[in-house]
Parts: C-alpha cells; sequence; structure tokens
C-alpha cells in the first residue's frame, strides 16, 4: 500500500488511523486463532462421532452426522481437499488449475477418477481454500488464474516464494467472480 503524500514523501498515518489499524489487527489474530481452535475441535467432535459409529454402527448417527463424516455417499469426495491443500503446500510457488491437476492425477490418482470434471471439482476447492483464507488466487501475466498457498505466520504473511516462482502476479482477485 502507497503511504505517499502529493510531494512523493513519506507519511505518518494519523493516530486514529494507527489505533483503527492496530485494533483491526489483533482482532484479526484473534479470529484466526479462534477458528484453529474450532477446526481442531470439529476434527476432535467428528472423531469421537466415528469411534461411535464404529462401535455401535452407523445406525445410532442421524443421515446428517452420516453425510458431514463422509459415511454416506455425497457430493463431496474425502480426501479431495487435503490431496489439494498438499499440491498447494509443496508447490513451493503458484499453480494453475490444469498444473494442480496434473499433479494431482499422478500423485493421488485414485481421488481424480471420481471426478467427471477434475477441473471443475478443483477450482471448487481452490475457491473453498480461499474462503478459508489458506490459498490465495491471482492472475498470471497472461490473465489466467493461478493458485498459491498462503502461508500466514510466516514473513508477516507474505510468501517470498511467490517472486521466485517465474510467474509476475498483477493482481488479486475474487475467484469466484472470474
Amino acid at each position: 500500500m502507497n503511504n505517499h503524500g502529493a510531494n512523493g514523501k513519506a507519511q505518518t498515518p494519523e493516530p486514529h488511523v494507527q489505533e483503527v489499524v492496530r485494533s483491526a489487527e489483533r482482532e484479526l489474530h484473534e479470529l484466526v486463532q479462534r477458528r484453529a481452535a474450532i477446526m481442531k475441535r470439529i476434527g476432535t467432535i467428528k472423531q469421537t462421532l466415528l469411534g461411535l459409529a464404529n462401535l455401535f454402527g452407523d445406525s445410532v448417527l442421524g443421515d446428517d452426522l452420516l453425510t458431514l463424516l463422509d459415511r454416506k455417499a455425497a457430493t463431496r469426495q474425502p480426501g479431495f481437499t487435503r490431496a489439494c491443500r498438499l499440491v498447494l503446500m509443496e508447490s513451493g510457488g503458484v499453480l494453475a488449475t490444469r498444473q494442480i491437476c496434473e499433479v494431482l492425477q499422478r500423485r493421488f490418482p485414485e481421488v481424480m477418477e471420481r471426478h467427471k470434471d477434475p477441473i471443475a471439482s478443483v477450482t471448487t476447492v481452490l475457491n473453498r481454500l480461499v474462503d478459508y483464507s489458506e490459498a490465495r488466487c491471482s492472475l498470471d501475466t497472461n490473465g489466467r488464474r493461478v493458485w498459491q498457498w498462503v502461508i500466514a505466520e510466516e514473513n508477516g504473511g507474505r510468501d517470498d516464494r511467490l517472486a521466485n516462482a517465474g510467474t509476475r502476479i498483477l493482481q488479486p482477485i475474487d475467484a469466484k467472480r472470474q
């Protein structure tokens, strides 16, 4: 963000602006920590419910719970989101959707074979990862969407690998609008 005045010299924001930024930053950190705690608790509850279903049978759980726990046929395939996360995390840079599909096909063919339109499925998962603030979507120099894993805690939220990825990012985009 450019913080220069009309004369090109750096300006110090007003104290009330700095306080708003500090307050928003504190709240954002708190919310991210709460989200992590909630995700961990969700995992614990799912494991408990799966254990109960394994002991007493799926009949102790309702249809909604069976679907949430991937014990009943649903539109979402278990493991698919995890595979997409791994590909992005291990990429070390930005990848186009087609590149992600190619890596998934090589590394997780059993996950990919269940999808009629892998590019659409991968795009759906990537959009969800953007919503979760786990990934970032940008445009490359050709105007195509590229995806990158977000390293939230390192480098103040910046991922310096982006500069070395061979793709110049023009602008962040709202992935759902493209």
